[in-house]
């Protein structure tokens, strides 16, 4: 069996917009008969996906019904769990914006890519096509750097709308999400609350409370993932959440499990079969 678990910061000239570059990819042998399904969790995250060979087909609420991915994908803010059932030569090469640059590259107001995959050929055309062929016959997952980053360079000359400080408050809210005043928030985003919210879920598809929900929820994941010991109270008590139950209600919204559950579907990942471990 090959694993790749790449992620990396992107080039300097792309900062302002990408905050990582994830690159996955897993090789499973034909003598394996099941693959591993990957349980993902809402995150604060909004990005672009290429599947350079095998893709994946996505689960939503654990429906059992199968969606087929495209080459290349775009997705916004996510409120639900997904599964991610892999490819048996599966590779995803993934860009994560930084708050409100997909909605600057692109002008589609993310409340209309919540909970939701597109097809990235429709937003971005013949572009993206050539970006697709490239990867598919790249030698090794390094050569594919070159070839997204020069894309989102592209973009980023097009860009269709200026970053504005409400931009910036998200990133905080990223950084810290246990202790944020949605007041103080929208103060220093220079703007009324009905703005502020208003402006927030145009830029991030979601209302500035459930994103700092779905900020800690993924910070209590990476912590129980990076310190498997940890009592969930103790997790939710580092994070500020009221009481192990407030966690509990957080994890049946997301996910439709508590948090044992969740994590025990979690544990069955693809990454798990060679050793690794997302913190």
């Amino acid at each position: 069996m090959v694993a790749i678990y790449d992620y990396r910061l992107p080039g300097p000239a792309l900062r302002e917009y990408v905050r990582l570059l994830q690159i996955v990819g897993c090789e499973f042998p034909t003598s394996m008969k099941v693959l591993p399904v990957k349980s993902y969790w809402p995150r604060a995250e909004n990005c672009l996906s290429f599947f350079p060979k095998d893709s994946e087909k996505v689960e939503y609420g654990f429906d059992g019904k199968l969606i087929e991915s495209a080459r290349s994908r775009l997705y916004g803010q996510h409120s639900i769990a997904t599964n991610r059932h892999v490819g048996r030569d599966f590779m995803v090469f993934q860009v994560q914006f930084q708050p409100g640059a997909l909605f600057r590259l692109t002008g589609i107001p993310a409340h209309e890519l919540t909970n939701r995959f597109v097809d990235a050929e429709d937003v971005f055309s013949n572009e993206i096509k050539l970006v697709n062929e490239r990867l598919s016959y790249t030698r090794h997952y390094t050569e594919m750097i070159d070839v997204v980053e020069n894309f989102l360079l592209y973009l980023i000359r097009k860009s269709k709308k200026e970053e504005r400080p409400i931009d910036k408050v998200s990133r905080l809210i990223l950084r810290n999400p246990s202790s944020v005043s949605l007041d103080w928030l929208a103060d220093q985003a220079c703007l009324c609350q009905r703005q502020f919210y208003r402006q927030f879920v145009e830029r991030e598809g979601v209302s500035p409370k459930l994103y700092t929900r779905i900020a800690r929820f993924e910070n209590a994941m990476k912590i129980k993932n990076a310190q498997p010991d940890k009592d969930w109270l103790s997790v939710a008590i580092d994070l500020g959440y009221y009481d192990y139950q407030h966690l509990v209600r957080d994890f049946k919204e997301f996910t439709n499990l508590t948090p044992n559950a969740f994590f025990l579907k979690e544990s069955q990942s693809p990454e798990r079969a060679f050793g690794k471990v997302e913190t």
